[in-house]
């Protein structure tokens, strides 16, 4: 057993690149409306790279546009600032972490998983009349606690996998026993070191455990979101055995089976639109 230390993911979360201060801004006021379009597309086209990559997104195949997107105001006006905001947000962190150091492990997929997790966390939001910008995002940060074990302990995380595919474990019991830790810890630290509203923060910590003292609302829509995911069928993760469901949570849904019925319809709609999308 390897064991990560909590001073040493302090100093992991420390030493990656901190975001864009416009993605910072986004987050911090994700819940909000009242917008200046015009500032914001300003404040995206001063980071090249994080321009470059938002164009490259709004222009894949699940947004579908009729004409090019060239302008991070055409984007806004033809895809609308919510939707904006999100690709903005999966652009700047798809960049935060290096690819491909990890032996059985795929960026690819695990970018898969939380957009559909992103997915479902709306389609929950919205029958819940809670704000669907923010589940979302939450669906999309869910696992980034992974990418830091990924990135700064790879060898060591090849060999939680390994352990979790010969033992037939979830996730978040291979973490545990290989690593001594698990990613919604390191995920927590992480939201807390990039300065996250605690909304956000508990529901990335809590989403395992949304049961845990003040995790929140929103961690138990991104829980009952991951578990229909994985119901679903394989979304990417090296998930051999799913995740199992919280009964408390799964009740605060209100999810009979005639309405879990209409969110699969909806949400398996959405993911074939994005397995179109060879960008993700």
């Amino acid at each position: 057993m390897y064991t990560i230390s909590t001073q040493q993911i302090i100093e992991d979360v420390q030493d990656l690149p901190t975001l864009p201060a416009v993605v910072m801004e986004i987050l911090n006021n994700i819940d909000k409306e009242d917008v200046d379009t015009h500032e914001l597309a300003d404040k995206v086209a001063h980071d090249s790279a994080l321009t470059a990559k938002t164009l490259k997104q709004a222009n894949s195949a699940y947004y579908s546009t009729m004409v090019k997107v060239t302008t991070i105001q055409q984007a806004i006006s033809l895809l609308g600032l919510v939707t904006v905001r999100q690709i903005i947000i999966s652009a700047a962190l798809s960049g935060c972490f290096p690819e491909n150091n990890c032996s059985g492990f795929s960026h690819k997929n695990f970018w898969r998983h939380s957009n559909l997790v992103a997915i479902v966390a709306r389609i929950l939001a919205r029958r819940l009349k809670f704000n669907q910008e923010v589940a979302y995002t939450a669906g999309l940060l869910h696992d980034i606690g992974t990418l830091v074990l990924v990135s700064k302990h790879s060898t060591e995380y090849a060999a939680a996998l390994l352990w979790q595919q010969e033992n037939t474990a979830t996730q978040l019991h291979a973490e545990r026993h290989v690593l001594g830790t698990d990613h919604a810890a390191v995920g927590e630290a992480l939201a807390q070191e990039w300065n996250f509203s605690e909304q956000m923060i508990q529901a990335i910590a809590g989403h395992h455990h949304p049961e845990r003292p003040g995790a929140g609302f929103l961690a138990s829509i991104v829980h009952v979101a991951n578990g229909i995911t994985h119901a679903l069928g394989p979304s990417g993760t090296q998930s051999y055995t799913p995740p199992e469901i919280n009964g408390v949570s799964w009740e605060s849904s209100g999810l009979d089976q005639q309405a879990l019925d209409e969110v699969l319809e909806e949400a398996k709609t959405e993911f074939l639109k994005l397995e179109q999308d060879i960008a993700i």
